[in-house]
C-alpha cells in the first residue's frame, strides 16, 4: 500500500535524515518510534505529503506520490490520505459534525454529511456533534480528529503522537481504535511516537536511531 526507498531530506546541511525503506500493506498498521531529533515527524511529514524529500521515492497504491505536482499533490492528499495530529485543530466556531463534514467538502467538493454522523456514532461521539469543539475533551477531540481523518475513505492513515497528551485508559482507547478502524476502512496505518504504551500493542515497528 505504502512503500518508500532511499529517503533523504535536510533542513541544512548540519541536519539530514537518511530513512530506512518502508513498506506497509492495507489494514496493517506500523509503528516508527525514536528518541526526540531523530526525524519521526519529518518523515511523517515526508509520507503525508507535506514535505518533499531531497531524493528518494514515496509510492502510496500505484502512485509515486514524490513525482507529482504540487496541484496533483494537493488532490491526491485530500482524498487519499488521512492524518492525526498530536494536538487537535479545529474550526472552533463551528460544531462537530460540520468540522468533520468540512474535511469530505474540502477534499471532493460533497458534503458527506451521512457517513460524517456514522463515522461520529461508530466513535461514540454521537452525543457530542453538535457541540463546538472546545466543549469536549481531549480524549474526545481526538476521537473527532481520527472521524475526520476517515472521512474520505483514506488509502494511508498517519497518526502523530496520537496519545501523547491522553491518559492511560483513553490512550489504550485510541491506539485500539486507529487500528481496528484502518482494519475496517482498509486503510495503511502509521503511528509516529515516542509514548512506550504503543510498543506493547503493535509489534511491527521501527526505530529511528
Amino acid at each position: 500500500m505504502i512503500h518508500t526507498k532511499d529517503l533523504k531530506f535536510s533542513f541544512n546541511e548540519k541536519t539530514t535524515f537518511a530513512f530506512p525503506n518502508i513498506t506497509n500493506e492495507a489494514s496493517q498498521t506500523l509503528l516508527i518510534t525514536g528518541n526526540s531529533g531523530k526525524g519521526k515527524t519529518t518523515l511523517l511529514h515526508l509520507l503525508g505529503g507535506l514535505l518533499r524529500p531531497n531524493s528518494g521515492t514515496i509510492s502510496i497504491q500505484d502512485t509515486t506520490v514524490s513525482n507529482l505536482s504540487e496541484r496533483d499533490l494537493d488532490q491526491f492528499r485530500g482524498k487519499n490520505i488521512g492524518l492525526v495530529l498530536q494536538q487537535s485543530h479545529f474550526v472552533s466556531s463551528i460544531n462537530v459534525l460540520d468540522n468533520v463534514i468540512l474535511a469530505s467538502w474540502l477534499a471532493t467538493g460533497k458534503k458527506a454529511s451521512e457517513k460524517a454522523k456514522s463515522l461520529l456514532k461508530e466513535l461514540d461521539l454521537e452525543d457530542q456533534m453538535y457541540k463546538l469543539p472546545n466543549q469536549l475533551s481531549i480524549g474526545q477531540q481526538q476521537r473527532v480528529s481520527i472521524a475526520r481523518a476517515l472521512i474520505n475513505e483514506p488509502k494511508l492513515l498517519l497518526a502523530d503522537e496520537p496519545t501523547s497528551s491522553l491518559d492511560d485508559e483513553n490512550a489504550a482507547r485510541v491506539a485500539d481504535l486507529l487500528s481496528a478502524l484502518a482494519k475496517e476502512y482498509k486503510a495503511s496505518l502509521i503511528i509516529v511516537t515516542h509514548d512506550q504504551r504503543l510498543k506493547d500493542k503493535f509489534s511491527n515497528h521501527i526505530n529511528l536511531n
